[in-house]
């Protein structure tokens, strides 16, 4: 699933290339992946609108419309965003002024597309743990002290912090020296400080290198994400470490691949 980086990336690509264009047409191939509100009520409400504004919250895109309303794509599993569009893999093509067409392609339809009057009131939204950029390293302590929780698992968790995934959880863990199956609360002072530094280290650089292509994702170009290169223990099991040699190990955590390196991440 895109994490925040891709989804940050997705989000300047199109500032570039739709940011004030006018939807002239929308066409619907699947209509399983428009959750609200009828299709033809989606098709209706974007049509002739234009696209004044585009914004991310965690792993969500917001398109801010000139009527009012807003068009909200959570790309989840494997929904992209192709630009020019007009391919056979197209659930939906956004027709824009100019002759371009968007198009928004998921080859497993868990993606999810909704025409909303205000996207805050979405239930997930509301929920949803402050952006890691809008932290301030007494705030992210204070919200370490009050978790039991294994710091992994914690870290993906978008109720206590939005944007990270399974990627880019056990990269910042690896960066700040911390074993994944450390609670969040017995963590040092000192720990605490790598970790938060990691968070925001870790997600800029990825932001940098335009995110992770380790499954679906790609750029709204179709060219993939160059951060992988960089992984230091994602997707590494039984391969040496790049800083001490040790063999990289993978366990569970609730339901999630865990890479860690069990030299360094004592």
């Amino acid at each position: 699933m895109p994490e925040l980086p891709e989804v940050e990336t997705i989000k300047r690509d199109l500032e570039k290339i739709v940011l004030g264009g006018k939807i002239t047409e929308v066409c619907v191939h699947n209509p399983r992946v428009i959750r609200e509100p009828s299709v033809a009520g989606f098709k209706k409400g974007l049509t002739g609108s234009t696209i004044k504004n585009i914004l991310r919250r965690a792993k969500l895109l917001i398109f801010e419309l000139s009527n009012g309303k807003s068009l909200t794509i959570h790309l989840k599993m494997t929904g992209q965003l192709v630009y020019p569009g007009g391919g056979k893999n197209s659930r939906v093509a956004f027709h824009l002024s100019g002759g371009k067409i968007l198009d928004f392609n998921d080859q497993r339809l868990f993606a999810e597309l909704r025409l909303l009057d205000d996207w805050r009131s979405l239930k997930f939204v509301k929920e949803l743990g402050p952006e890691p950029a809008d932290l301030s390293l007494r705030q992210f302590k204070e919200m370490l002290d009050k978790k039991k929780t294994a710091i992994k698992p914690l870290l993906m968790d978008q109720m206590f912090i939005s944007g990270i995934g399974n990627i880019y959880a056990a990269e910042i863990l690896f960066h700040a020296k911390i074993n994944p199956l450390l609670r969040a609360n017995e963590l040092t002072g000192k720990e605490k400080e790598l970790l938060f530094k990691a968070i925001n280290d870790i997600l800029n650089a990825a932001i940098l290198h335009a995110g992770s292509s380790v499954d679906d994702y790609v750029r709204v170009s179709g060219e993939k994400g160059g951060y992988v290169k960089y992984h230091k223990v994602y997707n590494r099991e039984g391969k040496v470490c790049l800083v001490c040699k040790t063999i990289i190990k993978k366990i569970n955590q609730g339901g999630r691949g865990t890479y860690f390196c069990p030299k360094c991440q004592k």
